[in-house]
């Protein structure tokens, strides 16, 4: 697995690659704009030439771009529900100039509509950030949630019943698999065992092959908890046995795994040692 971070884009978006390296990270996350607000600056040519040419230098995939939390595609409120699609719309084509994948997003909360209603939103929402985005190559990937309060995308079938709805689009369409946000939801991946059963419902459900990007995050709170709270990797409820399996899987050789966990670039730094310590045949001196 190739090992990052979400990192900062303080001083301009082209310095996200140069945190990237001082956290040792092989692949990065991050903010395209500022994420609390629905103010869509552009970004110059100029200025993604910079963050293309510091990745390719500094050796570092920019993997993904995660979307504004102010994002519902599922609100049964239609004037935030366009401004979402308008502004994940825009996050495609902002992934498309800077060379990144994906597009990671929390699909919504249904606030009292109900989760059918909801997940119907989220599913024509999708087709229209997908009919009126200039994007040709990013992927939208759909982040797991912890399912706290009303918000959906907590359980595999939720991303199922998107998915089938979506058809025409599924071909840039995946799935963003948040260790802590599954385990708050109530699957169980503290052991090999378990985190091989949970792997299989998710391939019956959904299928392993949309499985594009994981964010690996211990969990401040118990099982089935339902609360959004990140901690660090092996301090938490999820323990060292999950990372160690999923960082040795060869099904997920390929694919990146994002820390979103509390501190700065000494705390991504220290928490990327750590993960690296459970590869089997690691040498701690390479990145």
């Amino acid at each position: 697995m190739k090992l990052g971070a979400h990192v900062s884009i303080s001083g301009g978006i082209d310095k996200a690659p140069l945190y990237g390296e001082e956290a040792t990270c092989d692949v990065i996350q991050i903010f395209s704009k500022n994420q609390m607000q629905w103010v869509i600056p552009p970004i110059s040519e100029f200025v993604a030439e910079k963050f293309i040419k510091n990745s390719k230098s500094k050796k570092i995939e920019a993997i993904s771009i995660h979307a504004s939390y102010l994002l519902n595609l599922a609100s049964p409120d239609n004037n935030i529900r366009k401004k979402s699609i308008k502004d994940l719309a825009h996050e495609l084509e902002r992934a498309d100039l800077l060379h990144i994948k994906y597009v990671v997003f929390h699909p919504g909360a249904h606030l009292g509509s109900g989760e059918e209603k909801g997940l119907k939103t989220i599913a024509e929402s999708i087709k229209e950030v997908f009919e009126t985005s200039n994007s040709k190559e990013s992927t939208l990937l759909i982040e797991t949630t912890a399912g706290e309060g009303t918000h959906l995308c907590y359980r595999f079938e939720h991303i199922r019943d998107i998915f089938d709805v979506t058809q025409n689009f599924i071909d840039r369409l995946g799935v963003c698999f948040d260790t802590c946000h599954v385990f708050q939801a109530g699957y169980d991946i503290r052991t090999e065992e378990s985190f091989r059963k949970v792997l299989h419902t998710f391939d019956e459900v959904i299928g392993l092959k949309y499985l594009k990007l994981f964010h690996l995050n211990d969990s401040k709170k118990d099982l089935g908890a339902r609360v959004d709270r990140h901690e660090e990797i092996g301090l938490g409820k999820i323990g060292l046995e999950a990372f160690r399996f999923l960082v040795n899987n060869p099904l997920f050789k390929d694919l990146g795994g994002i820390l979103e966990i509390p501190g700065n670039i000494e705390g991504y730094k220290r928490n990327l040692i750590t993960l690296r310590r459970l590869i089997s045949g690691h040498n701690l001196h390479e990145r």
